[in-house]
């Protein structure tokens, strides 16, 4: 049935089902390789959303993400039992800019197959997951009609960017060859001739509630054309985990009033008539092909983040014994991270390596022990050491050292700011003859993804003073991230505090001639929690450090010449 033969005044309701950390204002701080470690909350905001539709005897269209369909297909099954439209939003959070239009198909179809598998429903829609279609992608929409889907509700007519085409703010017909696509722009008004959104999501939360009452007010009584709204599942979750490296302007636009959230949806569902797509166009989602639902049925459930982590790594012969040690300060909120992470790493590193873990609370004022105690407690490969008072990172590290059952070991930040999958690279580096093998995210071959400028700054200048004034080609001093021969630690004590302990342990071991070996890094901005780093302490403590190792540098030869005796 073609729409614009409709009399009765009838809107569209959409939502985005995705976790917080999927969302296109974090995709650059946030790699789709660490969504896993992540604690998901996809299944908790889904659940008040259909609580929330289900009061208001509301059905939608769910563009979901086909990773959500293949990691957690219980939550997209519970959508589409509640009697709601599962739609696509192509397999990872991508825009189409990123995508040639051979990986747009590989996209969809991969998409379609996990949403298929996991609803049981045929997948006749789409929406982009991240940037709206401008003038330039509308390629897609024929990518789209020729694979077969009925329609689309990516072009977002913002500004003045259709404004040579005025009908695509609007409900229209896209042709391609015999094929047909029906498209559902994201509504927008005009004002002075520039195109403002009001569909919903950030628009809702960011613009004053009253201005956009009026706004969908006024679509309802000028257009025939429907009424495009969309939000999204993680909106309906206002206690979900801050991103802390967000910018301010991140922070605005994905935190700003979501307690608000609930009761704007109540407003606009109750007074107009919504419906999901496929409906409103008389199409009918029946059950997706029998091969999708048999493979349903018979393969194995998507086992966690178990589809992302690293390969697992081979190795012949009885695997070695390595101790992970993790200093925990402070850090409640990043123990699920952490533990999803070790998940990941002890699977990848299993055929070659025996893990075992000890974390380090160094007297902590939060919850951080009850939160190791409830991920990692009872578990025969874990121990947990609860510090009776704060004495810093570095011994920290140290007491970990001391208790660890192996000769290898590792040390790693809590909040995995270096990959600790890289420990199957840097452990064979501690061969015969080396004390310590160390991250070095400045040396030649290494990188830092978004880490502030201040901060990379300082940590380079005094990595350099550190090379200079120890005369050890070493590029980075300050890195937490280690392989340690257990052996060489024990019995050593610390003159500095804090972080200022990581620089001096290195020190040490180049004083007394022994050998560090630097693997090149990649450091990663901090995303959960934040640095307990002191600024100013810091840097003097630096000073402070660099001006003993230059004294004992210099009387190390003075020593040697004097005569024995």
């Amino acid at each position: 049935m073609n729409p614009s033969d409709r009399p009765e005044p009838r809107h569209l309701l959409t939502v985005g089902l995705e976790d917080y950390y999927q969302v296109g204002a974090f995709n650059r701080l946030i790699q789709r390789g660490q969504w896993y470690r992540f604690e998901t909350r996809i299944g908790h905001s889904t659940a008040r959303t259909l609580e929330l539709l289900d009061e208001l005897g509301v059905r939608a269209t769910f563009f979901v993400l086909g990773w959500v369909a293949d990691q957690l297909p219980e939550v997209v099954r519970s959508v589409a039992e509640r009697g709601h439209e599962i739609a696509s939003k192509g397999y990872y959070h991508r825009s189409i800019r990123q995508m040639t239009p051979a990986e747009f198909r590989e996209d969809l179809a991969r998409a379609r197959e996990a949403l298929q598998r996991a609803s049981g429903q045929k997948v006749l829609g789409y929406r982009v997951a991240d940037q709206w279609f401008g003038p330039d992608d509308l390629w897609a929409l024929d990518v789209l009609a020729a694979e077969g889907y009925e329609y689309d509700s990516s072009v977002g007519p913002i500004l003045r960017r259709f404004a040579a085409e005025p009908w695509r703010r609007f409900a229209h017909l896209h042709q391609f060859g015999d094929r047909t696509l029906w498209e559902f722009p994201i509504s927008a008004m005009d004002l002075f001739g520039f195109m403002i959104p009001v569909a919903g999501g950030n628009w809702f939360r960011q613009f004053p509630p009253a201005l956009m009452k009026r706004a969908v007010d006024r679509w309802h009584r000028t257009y025939s054309a429907p009424f495009v709204m969309y939000f999204h599942t993680w909106e309906l979750d206002p206690d979900q985990p801050r991103i802390t490296a967000a910018s301010w302007l991140q922070h605005v636009r994905h935190y700003r009033n979501l307690d608000r959230v609930p009761d704007l949806l109540r407003h606009y569902l109750s007074r107009y008539r919504f419906s999901p797509v496929a409906e409103y166009l008389g199409l009918s989602t029946g059950a997706a092909r029998a091969g999708a639902l048999a493979e349903r049925d018979t393969a194995p459930a998507a086992g966690g983040p178990a589809a992302l982590s690293p390969p697992e790594v081979s190795g012949a012969g009885e695997a070695v014994p390595v101790t992970i040690v993790v200093p925990c300060y402070n850090e409640e909120l990043i123990v699920p991270y952490l533990a999803n992470t070790l998940e990941s790493v002890a699977r990848a590193l299993a055929g070659r390596y025996r893990l075992h873990l000890v974390l380090v609370d160094d007297a902590s004022r939060d919850g951080t022990w009850q939160a190791l105690q409830r991920h990692f407690g009872g578990r025969p490969d874990c121990t947990l050491i609860r510090q009776p008072r704060n004495r810093g990172v570095a011994l920290a590290i140290l007491e970990g050292i001391r208790r660890a059952p192996t000769e290898v070991v590792c040390s790693i930040d809590c909040d995995c700011t270096y990959d600790p999958h890289e420990l199957a690279r840097m452990i064979p580096l501690l061969a015969e003859g080396v004390d310590l093998v160390t991250a070095s995210p400045y040396h030649p071959s290494g990188t830092v993804r978004n880490v502030p400028r201040w901060r990379l700054a300082l940590s380079r200048a005094a990595s350099a003073l550190y090379r200079l004034v120890l005369g050890a080609r070493l590029h980075t001093w300050t890195a937490c991230f280690r392989v340690y021969r257990r052996s060489a630690m024990l019995g050593r004590t610390l003159r500095s505090s804090g972080y200022l302990g990581v620089p001096e342990l290195a020190g040490q071991l180049v004083l007394e001639g022994r050998t560090v070996v630097e693997y090149p890094a990649t450091l990663e901005v901090r995303v959960l929690g934040h640095s307990k780093m002191k600024v100013a302490r810091t840097i003097l403590g630096h000073l402070r450090l660099l001006t003993r190792f230059a004294w004992l540098r210099l009387r190390r030869p003075a020593r040697r010449r004097r005569p024995p005796g």
